[in-house]
């Protein structure tokens, strides 16, 4: 099955699903061929929907197989277990759970297609439920202890209720989810399977006829003299046109959000060409990367067309597909520590093994754009005199904590003494991006971004709507510094 078929298939089910029709969104899933994690995953919860618990696990291990990293899956999945009353199991798959949050309060996948926030304190709750089914009541009582520290508002009575039960030895009510709730496909890439009409209706310009309208084919009708002939001219043409024209050779499946799907046969225009053979190129209206060994460039001029059969589009051949070029990733270095800051937002530096304060202080100053003097960093979410970090501190104490050379620290800051922060340069966006790579920042079109950092001439780094990550600089617009 192709991926426009799979998408199509999938964006029926979701739609059947909505409303409520979940055997019929369940048969439409189940017909895919090769479905990816999030299909394995809608299709599980529908089997846990109808209580099917051994379709469930086998869906849900699928969708484990195809992204191991699908925190959400092993959450699903452990509670089938704990329906089985299999509670080891069940234990494991809500500890990978926890494992895969990586230290975060919550994941959010909105972003991914599924509307739904993991909070890491429901994890350790139904942890301590699997040990307390297990009746290791002490190891119940410090999941739940340690689930104070990623509460929230909302959770903190759910969580007081299961202490209490705990401290007299009675079970609790696993977190499950309140409504059914599945990924669903791309919203741009559904939007791709409308039929547009690229031609649109045939306009009179010039006729003799009084208020002829007519636009269907019928011979040439006598025009007025000294109307429109052949059209701009060569280089006007080609001046309306953004981008350089390219031919689509091969069918290109995207595997992110920020890269597009394209046949063979499609007109794509290159906007910009890396140096990884990633082109950035625009195609019906949207922005977004493709291989750039999958295009061929059209030779676009008024005398070829005069000379061809009017499209100056032959059918590519029928060859086999290139090797998907690599993204370029930045990566720390091997022997580097990586520092998550907790912030009114969460961000991450790279420091060498036993950095000290003086330079540690000054990475995080640059990204929050704040002087070292009004920044105070923690060992806890409360900075007391035990856990404040300061030029006084024996830093080696610090990286002792480290495991697998990260370190999570938290970070406060004052108003600076003059009251005026640091100049920061600012971007508003051209277009809306959205990525599933988790390294990246999300925002809408008008969205106003702060720049943290450059990569590179293609990829910066900023912070929007209170998150931090690496964006594309074609889709952003520097703003002018006040007073420019």
């Amino acid at each position: 099955m192709s991926f426009v078929d799979t998408l199509r298939e999938w964006d029926k089910a979701t739609t059947c699903a909505d409303r409520k029709d979940f055997s019929e969104a369940l048969r439409i899933f189940l017909s895919i061929k090769e479905p990816n994690s999030k299909i394995y995953f809608n299709i599980g919860c529908l089997h846990l929907l109808n209580q099917d618990l051994d379709d469930a696990e086998k869906a849900f291990d699928s969708s484990i197989r195809k992204d191991e990293h699908l925190a959400v899956a092993f959450f699903q999945r452990g509670i089938t277990f704990y329906r089985k009353n299999r509670y080891e199991e069940s234990l494991g798959d809500f500890r990978q759970a926890f494992k895969a949050l990586r230290g975060n309060q919550m994941i959010d996948y909105k972003a991914l297609g599924l509307r739904y926030k993991l909070h890491a304190c429901d994890v350790l709750h139904n942890t301590a439920l699997a040990e307390a089914q297990l009746e290791h009541w002490e190891k119940a009582h410090e999941n739940l202890v340690k689930a104070l520290n990623y509460k929230t508002e909302t959770k903190l009575n759910m969580i007081d209720k299961a202490l209490d039960s705990t401290l007299k030895h009675k079970l609790f009510k696993p977190v499950e989810f309140q409504t059914i709730v599945l990924f669903k496909p791309n919203k741009h890439y559904v939007a791709q399977l409308e039929e547009k009409d690229y031609l649109g209706k045939a306009k009179v310009v010039s006729s003799v006829i009084p208020q002829d309208e007519f636009s269907g084919f019928a011979p040439l009708q006598p025009q007025v003299e000294g109307g429109p002939t052949d059209g701009p001219k060569e280089p006007e043409v080609l001046r309306a046109l953004e981008g350089e024209p390219h031919t689509v050779l091969f069918e290109f499946v995207p595997e992110t959000s920020d890269e597009l799907a394209v046949v063979p046969g499609n007109i794509v225009f290159v906007l910009q060409k890396g140096d990884d053979n990633w082109a950035s190129v625009l195609f019906n209206e949207r922005r977004g990367l493709v291989p750039y060994n999958y295009l061929e460039r059209m030779e676009m001029s008024l005398a070829s067309k005069k000379k061809g059969s009017g499209r100056g589009v032959s059918a590519p051949e029928s060859r086999q597909p290139p090797t998907r070029p690599e993204r370029k990733q930045v990566q720390p270095t091997d022997n580097s520590y990586i520092v998550k800051v907790r912030y009114t937002f969460n961000f991450a530096v790279c420091v060498a093994p036993g950095c000290p304060y003086d330079i540690l202080i000054g990475k995080i100053s640059k990204k929050l754009n704040f002087s070292s003097a009004s920044i105070t960093l923690s060992l806890t979410s409360e900075a007391t005199e035990q856990n404040v970090i300061n030029a006084n501190t024996e830093m080696e104490s610090v990286w002792r904590r480290a495991k697998a050379r990260h370190i999570t620290l938290w970070c406060n800051t004052k108003d600076e003494p003059d009251g005026k922060q640091q100049n920061q340069i600012q971007f508003v966006a051209l277009h809306t991006y959205e990525s599933s790579n988790p390294e990246d920042l999300n925002f809408q079109q008008g969205d106003t971004i702060t720049l943290l950092s450059r990569i590179n001439q293609d990829w910066l780094e900023g912070r929007c709507n209170g998150n931090t990550g690496i964006f594309p600089a074609p889709f952003v617009e520097e703003l002018p510094v006040n007073g420019d």
